[in-house]
């Protein structure tokens, strides 16, 4: 197993009688890196995670958190792992403060370091005034935050995250993203969601699971790229150009490589959606044409390529790229 990474699944299988909620994945999550874990529901996403916090025995297969066996060394990865279910579950009569350290001393930390603990994780928080708030009193974004610092009281090596933005706000994904940012580096991060613009701005690698099949996984933008590989005879190119629109149209319908030319809208600055091959030099031949032409290139970007459109694409087959657009 690698001994750079803090969570190693090698033909991880799990079965619930006949059905088989997770089919031999394997998969590894490097020290200090923020790892997005993607699927669609029923995907095997929870399944893996409750097999990983030794919450569920595996039917077959292997895995190690932070070094340790989840089959023979439960504990010792129990006591490694900081994790955050989908629905953290609180005592809502408590105060935040009586909270975590209720929840310190389960953990077995002694009297001592629990005081510092606690206000070590309000403070990466954000919680440190609202640590004698009742709980019942906080809002779902401030409750997420409280299940992310009881997470992380015991100085976790590896934190993982069943959907911690899930119901919040914009302003709350927010903040929590930039906790996130903050955590990174310090302890190693396995994060749950279904939000997959915050996992291209959060995490260095993504994982997709369906089907109970790891079905691909790399850098977002090597996922990217892939998703323009495969639709690269489809792809689209959105043009804006400071020129006559009805020129610049068909001046760019003219080029070999161009399928199609639409445009999105007209005026001084036009924008147009352009089809074809992008593997063949499109966009060298359009940037070309259109400077040759004495027109201002103002921007092109792909369409097509998006995290969001790949994911959809091979988590349900039968989707079409302009479906998942």
């Amino acid at each position: 197993m690698s001994s750079n990474a803090d969570i190693v699944v090698k033909n991880l299988t799990k079965n619930y009688g006949r059905f088989l909620a997770v089919d031999n994945i394997s998969f590894e999550v490097p020290r200090g890196s923020i790892v997005g874990f993607l699927g669609p529901n029923g995907a095997g996403k929870t399944t893996t995670i409750r097999m990983l916090t030794c919450f569920l025995p595996p039917t077959a297969g292997a895995a190690s958190v932070a070094g340790f066996d989840v089959f023979t060394q439960s504990m010792e990865v129990r006591s490694r792992v900081g994790y955050l279910p989908e629905n953290a579950p609180t005592y809502t009569e408590m105060r935040v403060e009586e909270y975590l350290t209720y929840r310190g001393r389960l953990r077995g930390i002694d009297r001592t370091t629990l005081k510092s603990r606690v206000q070590s994780v309000a403070e990466k928080c954000w919680l440190g005034e609202r640590l004698r708030w009742p709980i019942s009193t906080l809002s779902k974004g401030y409750r997420q935050r409280l299940g992310i610092a009881d997470a992380l009281l015991n100085n976790p090596q590896v934190l993982i995250l069943d959907e911690p933005t899930v119901g919040l706000d914009p302003k709350q994904i927010r903040e929590t993203r930039k906790m996130l940012a903050d955590l990174a580096g310090q302890h190693t991060v396995l994060l749950s969601t279904h939000i997959l613009s915050e996992v291209e701005l959060t995490c260095q690698r993504v994982i997709i699971i369906g089907r109970g099949k790891i079905l691909a996984q790399g850098t977002p933008d090597e996922l990217k790229q892939e998703c323009a590989r495969r639709n690269s005879s489809g792809a689209k190119l959105v043009v804006e150009v400071r020129g006559p629109t009805q020129q610049v149209k068909t001046a760019l319908g003219a080029m070999p490589a161009v399928d199609n030319v639409e445009i999105l809208s007209d005026g001084p600055v036009c924008t147009l959606s352009v089809s074809g091959k992008l593997d063949g030099g499109l966009r060298e031949l359009i940037a070309s044409t259109v400077v040759g032409r004495g027109w201002a290139l103002r921007e092109m970007r792909t369409t097509g390529t998006s995290l969001e459109e790949f994911f959809v694409q091979i988590t349900d087959p039968g989707a079409t790229m302009s479906q998942a657009a």
